[in-house]
């Protein structure tokens, strides 16, 4: 039991160190992938297909701040505002689950990079504590502007693609930093399903989502880091 006891303590302190020592490394250097990238090749590879991996990192003053202000607008008006977890949000998702079998999700700019940078697209109570405790790293580690630039860059756009430049030059033909407020929104507009949506190509659906965006981007305040 004492050396089962020793080899438990290990783990844990390697698992805390390795962690907060990758958060920190993470808020001065581009993460080369994430668990979703390497899932995606492989998921290529057992499907008989080529890999697609288009990736380029670009900092936040090189992407459109249209793109930036559609991100909060669609997906985390508070965003600026809270330390990772919109409890209100949470808890109203929480009451709609349990009357409709649609799921509604509640979760931050914050939680998605957290999700995005270090976790699977698994769904589960240990894949959602593990999302907690790193967005909570990320929260106290980095600053809103970091989190919102690797946000915009690991984030799946398309088969293949990830990241602002990439989506920019795969649908609309320019770089991230060109990006009108319609195609940042159209854009925006595919973050909930990207594999199943194309804004070079949006379905009446896509469209109605990039409307309500777009006025969503002229209510809220300009965001500033």
């Amino acid at each position: 039991m004492k050396k089962f006891f020793r080899i438990l303590k290990f783990l844990i302190i390697f698992f805390f160190a390795s962690t907060i020592l990758t958060v920190i490394l993470y808020r001065f250097i581009p993460p080369p992938f994430t668990p979703l990238m390497i899932l995606r090749c492989g998921e290529q590879i057992v499907n008989g297909k080529d890999i697609k991996f288009k990736k380029q990192w670009m900092p936040i003053d090189e992407i459109s701040h249209n793109l930036v202000q559609s991100a909060v607008a669609a997906e985390d008006q508070l965003f600026l505002e809270h330390h990772g977890f919109d409890f209100d949000a949470i808890e109203k998702a929480y009451n709609k689950n349990e009357k409709s079998k649609k799921i509604k999700g509640a979760s931050t700019i914050s939680q998605q990079t957290a999700k995005n940078v270090f976790l699977g697209p698994s769904r589960s109570w240990v894949r959602k504590g593990f999302e907690v405790y790193f967005t909570t790293l990320i929260e106290l580690l980095w600053s809103k502007q970091r989190i919102m630039e690797m946000y915009l860059n690991v984030i799946e756009m398309g088969d293949g693609i990830y990241g602002a430049e990439a989506a920019s030059e795969t649908y609309f033909h320019v770089h991230a930093s060109n990006l009108s407020p319609s195609e940042a929104a159209l854009i925006t507009a595919c973050f909930p399903n990207p594999l199943k949506f194309n804004p070079s190509k949006p379905s009446h659906y896509l469209l109605r989502r990039q409307q309500l965006i777009l006025k969503r981007m002229n209510q809220i305040e300009p965001v500033k880091f």
